[in-house]
């Protein structure tokens, strides 16, 4: 067992977002005591004894959404699965703006949460709405500074562009205002509508509409133009980071490493096998009180499913895939195994070979998905 991350699923929300698709709950009338209990359960059993642990994620739904009192039990239950938790370099926790007091961020400092990543989505009041946030856009801003307040200086902000009805001067609005907080990270996604969502019920009778694929371009090479003119990394396609900023937990995924995954829908990566916990509340309760994992699926990842996911997965990041790390886990250069697939990237200008390494060109990061594909079942 080599995983030194861990995933923490919170899927209680204050308001269903119509464009999110991850598995969550309003959180009144739920059992949230009861889920709590749990998830700290399901932690002991996944981990009885302690890890050399680096990296520690709390998402949801929103984390937020729970009390003072229940956040900070299940910060500590997910700390006693580390060796030694001062070791922990990076700690963080999703928050929804206007749902945090600085009771709430004095209890995640003490308790050694050192990073916050904030879901602001748009500065927009009309584009707010219009994607079903129950925030303001000064709530977003105050929620920044209180962050900064309690003594938090690594914030990350959540953008999204390809919103219907936005325009490119709402997009850049929101770049500006978010460039002027002071924060040290954004990660800025397109919206892709997802089937159960409120978004693809509108879609599909007529009542919404995507932005044409030259327009969203058109949108994340004004981001990218403008965060780094501002001092922000492009270090992967959608994340951006000032100096000694980058998401270490993030990278975990991307460098195609092991983690686990605890909660209600949760995923996560241990010993080769991939696996999906139960979604359903009363499903995932069920099965820890049973004395079960609580288990949807679970998969055996194969050798050749390994060295595409480290392609398509590594190719993401601006320092794209070591040929060194690659042959060292596989004991065969990647272009044993996708000569013909990386020759015809790099002729068609998506790809650059840089003697130590593979990543993608600035058409390529444009055509991100294109490129990953490519990967994808081509190695027999």
């Amino acid at each position: 067992m080599t995983a030194s991350s861990i995933y923490v699923h919170i899927p209680f929300c204050e308001q269903i977002c119509f464009y999110c698709d991850f598995n969550k709950f309003f959180i009144k009338n739920q059992p949230v005591d009861e889920y709590i209990e749990a998830l700290g359960q399901e932690m002991k059993w996944a981990v009885p004894h302690t890890i050399p642990l680096k990296t520690i994620y709390i998402g949801g739904g929103t984390p937020t959404a729970l009390t003072t009192k229940q956040l900070k039990q299940v910060i500590e239950d997910v700390k006693a699965c580390a060796a030694d938790p001062s070791a922990v370099t990076e700690f963080t926790v999703e928050v929804n703006p206007g749902e945090v007091d600085r009771e709430k961020l004095d209890m995640m400092k003490a308790c050694g949460v050192n990073r916050l990543s904030i879901g602001v989505q748009t500065f927009h009041e009309k584009l707010l709405k219009r994607i079903g946030r129950a925030h303001s856009s000064q709530e977003a801003k105050d929620t920044v500074e209180q962050a900064k307040s309690a003594g938090f200086d690594n914030i990350s902000i959540d953008l999204m562009f390809g919103l219907p009805e936005q325009t490119m001067e709402d997009w850049q609005h929101s770049i500006t205002e978010a460039l002027g907080l002071g924060i040290q990270h954004i990660s800025a996604y397109s919206l892709k509508i997802e089937e159960k969502t409120m978004f693809h019920n509108w879609h599909r009778q007529g009542k919404i509409h995507p932005l044409p694929e030259d327009t969203e371009a058109a949108m994340y090479e004004e981001l990218e133009a403008k965060v780094t003119e501002a001092g922000f990394n492009p270090y992967e396609i959608s994340n951006f980071a000032v100096d000694g900023r980058e998401s270490e937990h993030n990278k975990t995924y991307w460098r195609n490493e092991e983690y686990f995954g605890f909660g209600a829908g949760a995923h996560g990566y241990i010993d080769g096998i991939r696996y999906a916990n139960l979604g359903p509340l009363p499903h995932y309760l069920k099965a820890i009180d049973s004395g079960s994992f609580p288990l949807r699926e679970t998969h055996q990842v194969t050798a050749k499913e390994k060295m595409e996911e480290e392609m398509f997965m590594g190719l993401r990041m601006k320092e794209g895939v070591s040929s060194e790390r690659f042959t060292g886990k596989f004991q065969q250069s990647y272009y044993d195994i996708f000569s013909e697939v990386i020759y015809e990237l790099t002729e068609k200008e998506l790809l650059h070979d840089s003697g130590t390494s593979l990543h993608l060109t600035e058409k390529g990061r444009l055509l991100g998905n294109e490129v990953f594909e490519k990967f994808l079942l081509v190695y027999e």
